[in-house]
């Protein structure tokens, strides 16, 4: 599966210590990530992450366009309740993933919810809605 990465400045950190405490289960699929939050995932974990454009370059829009033609299959997007500064992104992101059935979380509990139906297969009915020959 193609899974998705972002997360604000404050959630970075916890970004990172949920990618090395799920690393296992990460590593059989495909990441991609914004910039910064890309590189430091991959500099914690070694897994090979797709790094997209940063978020002030276009990297959210860039992956919400891999969102738009179904190519991603689940997004984790930690964002802080206590900032409105990617609100709009966030919105924007949620709304793709409502409009393709794309499992979204933007907060740890959720995502642990989904790196663990991942894990067991709960979320492979997304190849059979929506196969794929290509990674991202």
């Amino acid at each position: 599966m193609n899974i998705a990465l972002m997360a604000e400045d404050s959630k970075k950190e916890l970004m990172v210590q949920f990618c090395i405490a799920y690393c296992g289960i990460l590593a059989h699929h495909t990441i991609c990530a914004t910039d910064s939050t890309g590189r430091l995932v991959a500099e914690a974990t070694g897994l090979p992450v797709h790094r997209y454009l940063s978020h002030a370059h276009g990297g959210i829009q860039q992956i919400g366009a891999r969102l738009d033609l179904n190519e991603i299959d689940m997004v984790l997007f930690f964002k802080d309740p206590g900032s409105d500064s990617l609100l709009d992104d966030v919105n924007y992101i949620s709304c793709l993933c409502d409009a393709n059935n794309i499992p979204f979380a933007s907060n740890i509990a959720t995502a642990e919810v989904l790196i663990q139906g991942l894990k067991y297969g709960d979320l492979d009915w997304r190849d059979i809605v929506n196969p794929k020959t290509k990674k991202i």
